[in-house]
């Protein structure tokens, strides 16, 4: 009986040391499912993300819209000074300008999407990001006001240290959505 009870409390604390240690990747839930991953980029050594751009594509009016098509993490260190970082991107739109935390580094965020939309033959996914600095504060960028934000992801303790996005590739004569849900590594210290 004595063996059962350290066997169960060894195991229990063993479980929760690895749930304590497998958090190294923040995402949502209002993702849409279109894209494929892209690879995972990281900050180099030291740095965290500081900042953000984004790749959008305005409003087209009477031709298809696609909106998000990719998002630079600007990292920072004082060993490596500034250094930006992307994964997939959509071909369409232009970069936006920096927008930065004022003091600390990105820690989480929330996505603003449009899911499948049952009358409408143009979609356009993700549309704009919004990230929570380790001050607090909420910066957002500079996308288009379709769709609706998610629930805020997860933090990150030591702030956001990689990127990796899913976009769907372009689909000639078809809709398409470009940037469709993306997910950030947090640093490990």
């Amino acid at each position: 009986m004595m063996f059962q009870a350290v066997s169960s409390l060894l195991l229990l604390s063993l479980f929760s040391v690895g749930q304590g240690n497998s958090k190294n990747v923040i995402s949502v839930s209002n993702g849409c499912e279109w894209g494929v991953w892209g690879p995972v980029e990281m900050c180099p050594d030291g740095s965290r993300a500081r900042g953000f751009s984004l790749k959008v594509e305005k409003f087209q009016w009477f031709a298809d819209d696609t909106s998000l098509n990719g998002i630079r993490l600007h990292c920072v260190s004082s060993k490596n000074g500034k250094y930006s970082i992307k994964s997939t991107e959509g071909d369409w739109g232009s970069w936006t300008s920096t927008v930065w935390c004022r003091t600390g580094f990105l820690i989480a965020f929330s996505l603003r999407a449009e899911n499948r939309l049952l009358h409408s033959d143009d979609h356009t996914a993700a549309n704009n990001i919004m990230f929570k600095c380790s001050d607090q504060s909420v910066i957002k960028g500079s996308g288009n006001p379709w769709g609706t934000y998610g629930c805020w992801s997860e933090s990150c303790r030591y702030g956001i240290c990689g990127i990796q996005t899913s976009v769907e590739p372009n689909q000639e004569d078809g809709d398409d959505t470009a940037l469709n849900n993306v997910q950030f590594s947090c640093c490990s210290n």
